[in-house]
């Protein structure tokens, strides 16, 4: 996630404050919590929990209530504290806060169970700036991805800097073969890739478009339809492909791309054009394109797999 400063964390809490969000297989990725060592402290002792969804003024966690945890509880008048962990990319070490809450009740989660209740946690105060910042980010992401969808990034030597990419190079694969290729530019609903091998009889086609981000960020895998593809500078050799996504595209990808359009106010006026609506574009120097290379099965598009119920 991007550096986030104290007037966003401000802009944040006052839009967001009671927007919960689930803490679902892919906010567990985008977010990198830190499952195994998030816990509930009631008095001196700490007992395991599992963060279900939250907002910036409540929590609801999964827990196993027995009446050791029940009697803890009532010593401490139902004041408790939520510790949480993360682990982000810009920091070598998880980052680690307890928000101080009081214990709104408890709803019967597995009927199997009924000593497994989700507990509404209430926070006392404002949370800190760590959580404000995680779960703003996420919801700004989201917000962002619907108003400004069409809204294009150009990647180049400066952007790639600020969406946190190492290299343009991304790989499309179309009927099991990939094509290595260029990224020309991305939006949160859709890219345009410069590559060789793809021809127009291929418009309508399912792909996937695999986008690394280096040691830390890991790789992103994307499913999408060609919507166009185009001569680049009258060579029949290299083509700019424009790929579509047609469902909800992972967080992780929907971080990447708010954090460079987030430092930008919306265009005023008409919103961008759609992927297959852009005109022809200029040849770029200095792009070379290996042939096909045959490719294993295609991935699922989104992120990785992760414990929890969407």
């Amino acid at each position: 996630m991007s550096i986030v400063t104290a007037q966003q964390l401000g802009r944040f809490y006052e839009l967001f404050e009671k927007t919960e969000i689930t803490f679902n297989k892919q906010v567990l990725v985008a977010t990198g919590l830190v499952s195994k060592n998030v816990y509930l402290k009631v008095l001196d002792r700490q007992w395991p929990c599992v963060v279900f969804s939250s907002s910036m003024a409540t929590s609801r966690v999964i827990v196993t209530v027995k009446e050791p945890f029940l009697t803890a509880l009532r010593k401490a008048n139902n004041r408790l504290s939520l510790r949480w962990c993360f682990k982000v990319p810009e920091k070598p070490e998880p980052i680690m806060f307890f928000v101080s809450c009081h214990a709104g009740g408890f709803t019967p989660y597995d009927p199997q169970n009924q000593e497994v209740q989700l507990l509404t946690l209430d926070f006392t105060q404002r949370p800190p700036d760590d959580l404000i910042s995680i779960i703003g980010s996420l919801l700004d992401a989201n917000t962002n991805a619907q108003r400004r969808k069409e809204e294009r990034i150009p990647v180049n030597q400066e952007t790639m800097k600020k969406l946190g990419l190492e290299t343009r190079e991304a790989i499309l694969t179309l009927n099991g073969a990939a094509h290595r290729g260029v990224l020309r530019d991305l939006s949160f609903g859709g890219a345009k890739v410069i590559t060789s091998g793809v021809n127009e009889k291929a418009v309508g086609s399912t792909v996937t478009l695999r986008i690394a981000r280096g040691e830390q960020g890991g790789e992103l895998l994307l499913l999408g339809l060609i919507r166009r593809v185009d001569e680049v500078g009258g060579r029949k050799d290299i083509v700019l492909v424009a790929v579509e996504y047609p469902r909800d595209t992972p967080m992780s990808y929907k971080l990447l791309i708010n954090s460079y359009i987030s430092q930008k106010k919306a265009p005023a006026g008409s919103a961008a054009k759609a992927p297959g609506q852009e005109p022809q574009a200029a040849p770029e120097e200095g792009a070379a394109f290996p042939e096909e290379e045959s490719a294993g099965e295609e991935g699922n598009a989104g992120e990785e797999s992760g414990p929890r119920n969407e």
